[in-house]
Formats: C-alpha cells, structure tokens, sequence
C-alpha cells in the first residue's frame, strides 16, 4: 500500500436528488441497482443515450433521506438538466443543497480501518456530518466522502491523514486502470463494458430496465467487446488524450488520460494479441499495456 492521504477532488460536485419518488425515479434511468442505496451502501452508475452510449458516470450516496450523487463538477449542470427531462411528474427535486458537501478521498494504508470501513464496496458510514464510504469500483481506490464544506479535510487530518493535491491520487486510479469520467470516456461514443464497468461494479444485470439497459445487455451476452480501456507504462513524453495508439504502421487504439508515467489507453484485443508483448507507440512515447489484475479480458 501507500502512505495515508487524502484530498479535495475539486473537479467533483454534489447534485442532490430529493423527494418521495427518489428511488422509482432514478431506478429506472441509470445502470445500477438504486433500491441498494441506503445509509450504510453507496454505488456506482451511469446514465446512458437510449442507445446504451456513455453520458455520465457518477456514485450515489444517501444523507438524510435524500441522494447525493458524486459526478464531474464541469458536466454537473448537462447531468442536471438530462435527468431534470424525465422527471416529468415524479415527486423529485433536483439540485437543492448539493453545494453543501465537497467531494474528497482518503488512501492508504489502513484508511479504511481508520474510517470504521470494512473493506467491502460500497460500505458506507456516516463521518463529519457527511458520509465515508468504499469506492464502489475497487475497495483499493481507499473510500470516498462528501464531508461538509466548511469543515474541509480538517476532519481527516485529525486521524493522520497528510493532505494532497490530488496528483498522489489520479496516479494511484491510473496504475489500477480506472478510468475518470469524461477524461477516459467519450461522451455518447464510449460504451460501458470497454471500460470495465461490469466488473468495477457499475452495472447490475438483475435489475428491471433503464435508459441504454438494451444495448449493454446485447454486448455483454453476444461477446461484442472488441476494445478495453487499460493502463499502460509510459516511456517518453505523455501522448495527449485522444493520439492514436499505434502497433508498427496499423492504428492500434487511442490515449486517454495520462500523468507521470502512467496513462489509460483504449486499445483493440486483437492487436494485443498480434502484439505479443512488444510495446505500442502514441506519438513520441513507447506503450507498455497491462491488464488489470481486476479484469476478466
């Protein structure tokens, strides 16, 4: 493990999600299981075109008898607006107190024990006048909180937590292959199951129907994943998000998000097979692609 910190993820917000109708409400819009959110459960989603494209990714916790849903703070206001059209005449309000909450992480060794957190995802626990809970994706990503804004990580401090910028923790989703929103994933081209959903616990295949459920089941049951999203070793300067990945002269895949040394890279299956372990190049720099020990590809 890593040496305990924490941070603010500033380019995070809170929408919170209220009213009597909350659960049969976003049930029936985004990939999870939303009946499992309660007090002490968080989960992971995503909200999808009706032909099962990527929109948002977010996380759904419970304070109060209302949702608060974790997603980019730059795209809070389209995610507002695209759930605000189905709202129709559902008893839900949208929007209110969310700005009351900042979105941080805590990591490191024994975080979650210091956090009262087994290390189960999902677990959540009511922490500072917010909630503290596992990453749903991978307990290894530490656990995730919405802590009151004035408050700031003074809270996490006082229980040995060094503070950070954040870079400590993009470096540490990157070396686990997780992708960040609209970094890694192509808004309305990407679909869920290329970027690990399914087995980063995003996506419930029990659950009645929802926005894009057609498509993600077809692709999950008919084996139609051609390309996975994954971490790569940098060796050279950082290829911007989007130069193509490339094996010899054939076009291999594409960069997405990248930082000291570490990136993700969607890349097609095949060509990692072709490739038989000699590295790929994006632009100037050499790739070395490994597969995520939590991945089933």
């Amino acid at each position: 493990m890593t040496e305990r910190f924490c941070a603010v993820l500033a380019d995070r917000a809170a929408l919170e999600v209220a009213g009597a109708d909350r659960h049969a409400f976003l049930q029936g819009l985004v990939s999870n299981d939303v009946e499992k959110v309660a007090a002490d459960r968080a989960v992971y989603a995503a909200l999808l075109t009706a032909q099962g494209k990527y929109l948002h990714d977010f996380f759904i916790a419970e304070i109060g008898g209302a949702f608060l849903l974790d997603a980019e703070a730059a795209r809070l206001a389209d995610l507002k607006r695209r759930l605000g059209l189905y709202r129709l005449r559902a008893k839900v309000t949208l929007g209110e107190n969310g700005d009351r909450y900042i979105v941080a992480v805590a990591c490191g060794d024994d975080a979650l024990s210091l956090l009262d957190l087994p290390e189960e995802p999902g677990a959540a626990v009511p922490f500072a006048g917010g909630i503290a809970y596992v990453d749903p994706r991978l307990p290894a990503l530490g656990a995730r909180l919405l802590l009151r804004r004035g408050a700031g990580l003074t809270p996490l401090e006082s229980l040995g937590f060094s503070v950070d910028d954040g870079a400590a923790y993009d470096r540490l989703r990157l070396s686990l292959g997780i992708p960040d929103g609209s970094r890694d994933l192509t808004v309305e081209k990407a679909i869920l199951l290329e970027s690990g959903f399914d087995e980063l616990n995003g996506v419930d295949w029990q659950k009645g129907c929802y926005v894009g459920q057609e498509l993600t089941a077809r692709t999950k049951y008919r084996a139609l994943i051609k390309k996975r999203l994954m971490p790569v070793a940098i060796d050279g300067p950082p290829p911007p998000p989007g130069t193509p990945v490339m094996l010899g002269d054939q076009e291999a895949g594409e960069m997405r998000s990248a930082r000291d040394g570490l990136g993700l890279a969607l890349i097609r299956l095949d060509a990692l097979v072709e490739a038989g372990g000699q590295p790929l190049t994006a632009g100037a720099a050499r790739l070395i692609p490994k597969k995520p020990d939590w991945a089933n590809f």
